[in-house]
């Protein structure tokens, strides 16, 4: 079965009961057991529910893993992954990733004795010389948020197999239409499936997908015992999502690459970052391990926050928004909205200035994007 068929058909069938063709919602807590230590493969909804069942079997259809669990959001899906560390253990952490993700490293896991060293991972020699005797899991994103930078999947799964730790991977960015890090080799890939994989500002949720037999059952284990777990209307909404993963990444590419290419050449933007533009510093490793480029932008105007500030308060058609990867066009700015709980010192350290623009390209009609950006930009 071919990707785009996958997406929209793996692992979904008619309901047996009535023929529907869209899978029904199993809105329940519980369910009644045909005898004393029987079931018919469910029992009660944080362990499993039918509705999140097909979502978890379509994500690892189109993951190409053999397993997915989903969770209640991006973040309850990266803490049931460092759930598989102890007190003790180390975690080497790409340096540019999603601030609630420092914001959880830092001031919560860190409590508990897990210890975290953050480095750029588009430096292989950085990442080796980060590790320790303890350290367990190398975490990177790519791209990365916002920076967008590109990591090279094949030499971060040498350094964890030559070291015996595990390689985690949040492609929310990239989804399984553009990269699918295990097929390098990687050992888990976490989306927010808030972002692109349901695609309509409907839902927060999250998946992780492994091909490990024993990762998976300590994953299932953590998702009933914790019981963060997607509900099941959420689960319908992303299997409705889902169906056009395929064609809205394509259209959100090719609005990118157009949009990228304007502010590349309009006479107030000071730096543009898109993996798909050839100035993109890590754009060959791009084009040797995506299949496309996403649909987000990074940049920076020449009069730093001020200019930033007026930009995204001008624009009309992109929504100020904290998200990204929706239909709709939102534009960000990180260091007061999605990173705010990083240190301001860390953030400059690591490149995300005060005036960064984070652009998340919509599907709608890209002349349209790109003159609302021209008349905000007349504003500054």
């Amino acid at each position: 079965m071919k990707f785009d068929t996958k997406v929209v058909r793996s692992g979904i069938h008619p309901d047996p009961t009535t023929g529907s063709i869209v899978p029904p919602i199993y809105e329940t807590a519980t369910y009644v057991l045909p005898g004393v230590g029987q079931d018919k493969g469910f029992d009660y909804t944080r362990s499993s529910n039918p509705t999140r069942q097909i979502l978890e079997n379509n994500l690892a259809a189109i993951e190409n893993a053999k397993y997915a669990v989903s969770f209640a959001s991006g973040m309850a899906a990266v803490d049931a992954c460092l759930k598989l560390l102890k007190a003790g253990d180390h975690v080497v952490c790409g340096d540019d990733v999603y601030g609630g993700v420092t914001r959880h490293f830092d001031n919560v896991l860190s409590a508990y004795g897990i210890e975290f060293t953050y480095v750029d991972t588009t430096d292989i020699a950085s990442v080796k010389s980060a590790l320790k005797n303890n350290t367990r899991l190398l975490w990177i994103e790519t791209p990365t948020n916002p920076l967008l930078k590109i990591t090279d999947i094949n030499a971060m799964v040498a350094i964890a197999q030559t070291n015996e730790i595990l390689l985690g991977v949040d492609s929310t960015f990239a989804t399984p239409v553009f990269l699918r890090p295990l097929e390098f080799g990687a050992d888990i890939v976490m989306h927010s499936t808030t972002k692109y994989l349901s695609g309509h500002n409907q839902i927060i949720g999250g998946v992780l997908a492994t091909n490990s037999d024993s990762i998976y059952q300590k994953m299932k284990y953590i998702q009933k015992t914790i019981g963060a777990v997607s509900s099941p209307f959420d689960c319908w909404l992303n299997l409705s999502g889902l169906k056009t993963l395929h064609l809205r990444m394509r259209q959100h590419e090719t609005a990118a690459m157009q949009v990228a290419q304007f502010l590349q050449s309009h006479p107030k933007v000071s730096m543009v970052l898109y993996p798909g533009l050839e100035s993109h510093p890590q754009h060959k490793i791009a084009t040797e391990q995506m299949t496309g480029f996403s649909g987000m932008i990074t940049f920076e105007l020449n009069d730093g926050t001020e200019a930033g500030k007026k930009l995204m308060n001008s624009v009309q058609l992109c929504g100020l928004a904290e998200s990204l990867g929706s239909v709709e066009t939102m534009i960000t700015h990180p260091a007061s909205m999605t990173h705010v709980d990083v240190p301001p010192q860390d953030r400059r350290r690591r490149g995300l200035t005060d005036g960064l623009v984070r652009l998340s390209v919509g599907i709608e009609d890209v002349e349209d994007i790109i003159q609302d950006l021209e008349q905000g930009l007349s504003r500054i």
